[in-house]
């Protein structure tokens, strides 16, 4: 609303209403400054550390692009707090100034536009938003979507409902996992790394808050960044596109490391791989996943007290998948097996010993269709 169109309508108002207005807009801007200031820590999943709450500016960030991607956001933010408090300023002043006093007894003096005003207004905005847009372009093509000509550190990223699989081809680590146990992308500081990113199922989104960065995992095509980490660090990502019921357990963690530990890292992943090491007396089972939907057999059975050693053959050659046991864990907690087998792979997991009694054997991919039971008896 034009300037001396708001003064005109103000007075007609009453003093009574006048000061319930004013004292309506007053609430609102205390209500509104006092949300935007609350402050607190957000719980997060076990095993992942607790965030600050959202504030007035965006997590602190530990990459190059991110950094550029702050001085944009507080650039805006400068430019809208100048807006912000120029408006309400010009608000607040007309509705003291020109409010209807018990001794007026008619309307002001009325003006229909101002030329001056009109282009000002125009202008000014006009402006701003070109300046802001142009600061935008140059942010995007210099910093966010920046390509190095040879990359550091190549991961390429599979995402399937509900899991990661990061896989260093150059190095011969490949990892997959899920929630807070896992998986781990191990990265080098300072250096150039490019991710690649591809879905097996439906869209999911690749998101640490640190990166100030977010992208989509699309089935059927590839997209990728750069990225270059200059904090060392351990700060967890997530998948941020709803894929699902289990989506909540898509969480992975970026492990930044200075080049001399990173490639102790790699030697670790290779060397540490599971199921590495069988005990004598395991029982071995061979167990096939014909699709998303079956196991073959659907029933096994063991021994208490020693080890299972599941050769399993991933027959399904559309879908990623693996061995599980509900608390197959001396804690009571359910044992996963890892890595997860691709299609068309096999893998050989080892269970610990757990005590007579009924269970349940399950996909930790697709845990909603992929189960069997498991009869544990004496030895």
């Amino acid at each position: 609303m034009p300037l001396v169109g708001l003064r005109t309508a103000l007075s007609r108002t009453t003093p009574r209403a006048t000061a319930k207005a004013r004292a309506a807009l007053v609430a609102a801007l205390v209500t509104v400054f006092l949300a935007a200031c609350a402050g607190g820590t957000t719980p997060a999943p076990a095993g992942l550390p607790d965030r600050d709450a959202p504030g007035f500016f965006p997590t602190q960030p530990v990459t190059e692009a991110g950094e550029a991607t702050q001085r944009l956001y507080g650039l805006t933010f400068v430019i809208a707090v100048i807006v912000f408090v120029l408006v309400e300023g010009l608000l607040i002043w007309i509705t003291l100034r020109y409010r209807q006093r018990p001794t007026d007894d008619e309307l002001p003096t009325q003006t229909h536009g101002s030329n001056p005003l009109e282009i000002l207004w125009t202008i000014v905005p006009a402006i701003t938003v070109s300046a802001l847009f142009i600061a935008a372009l140059v942010t995007l093509n210099e910093e966010t979507e920046a390509r190095a000509a040879t990359p550091d550190v190549v991961v390429d990223v599979t995402a399937f409902r509900w899991q990661w699989t990061f896989k260093y081809a150059d190095e011969g680590v490949e990892l997959t996992g899920q929630g807070s146990e896992g998986p781990v992308m191990g990265l080098p500081i300072n250096e150039s790394v490019r991710i690649r990113l591809a879905a097996t199922d439906v869209i999911h989104s690749f998101y640490v808050p640190e990166f100030l960065y977010k992208l989509d995992a699309v089935p059927g095509r590839t997209n990728e960044f750069d990225v270059v980490v200059k904090s060392a660090g351990t700060y967890t990502g997530q998948c941020a596109e709803f894929c699902g019921l289990n989506h909540y357990q898509m969480a992975f963690k970026v492990q930044a490391m200075e080049r001399p530990d990173y490639e102790a890292w790699l030697v670790d992943q290779r060397t540490g791989a599971p199921g590495a090491s069988v005990p004598p007396d395991a029982t071995t089972i061979t167990l096939t996943s014909v699709d998303s939907a079956t196991f073959d057999p659907p029933t096994l059975s063991a021994p208490a007290g020693k080890s299972i050693v599941f050769n399993f053959v991933n027959a399904d050659q559309a879908q990623p998948h693996n061995v599980a046991i509900t608390r197959g864990q001396p804690d009571g907690k359910d044992w996963v097996g890892m890595p997860i087998a691709q299609a068309g792979q096999t893998a050989t997991y080892v269970a610990p010993p757990i005590p007579a009694g009924s269970y349940e054997f399950f996909c930790s991919v697709h845990p909603d269709t992929m189960r069997g039971t498991l009869a544990v008896g004496g030895n």
